[in-house]
């Protein structure tokens, strides 16, 4: 069963919004009332939530276009599957040599070693009115 995603009512005297920027894309799954895609007025901006659990099988306007108070911008099949994750590659192993003996496993790099805070003398740091007076 597909359901119909529609652009709420925004504001008294809002008629039509523009899509700002898509947070799902089509075969993505969704939970009900997860943001799927933000909508921008002159008066405000604002989220879209999923009306029901599922995944996006279609996204009928793209980033940028503007659409009235009521329009049709995406469906959601709540029987459809997720489309499924690209397989990672496995590591490579090593090859055993020539000798019959393994291959030896290249180092690990090292990591890199975290970076310092600067610490500023505390003098260089302006105090707000409120912490001076504590201070005073």
């Amino acid at each position: 069963m597909a359901e119909e995603v529609k652009v709420p009512q925004l504001g008294e005297s809002v008629t039509e919004a523009t899509i700002g920027q898509w947070f799902k894309k089509v075969g993505e799954a969704v939970s009900q009332d997860e943001p799927i895609v933000e909508l921008e007025t002159d008066k405000v901006a604002m989220e879209v939530n999923a009306p029901i659990a599922g995944v996006i099988s279609e996204l009928v306007v793209g980033e940028g276009d503007t659409v009235e108070v009521g329009a049709l911008i995406a469906m959601i099949d709540a029987n459809g599957k997720a489309a499924a994750p690209a397989p990672t590659p496995a590591p490579a192993q090593s090859k055993p040599e020539a000798n019959g003996q393994p291959a030896e496993a290249p180092a690990p790099a090292a990591p890199a070693p975290a970076p310092q805070p600067s610490a500023a003398p505390a003098s260089d740091i302006p105090l707000a009115p409120a912490v001076r007076r504590i201070v005073e």
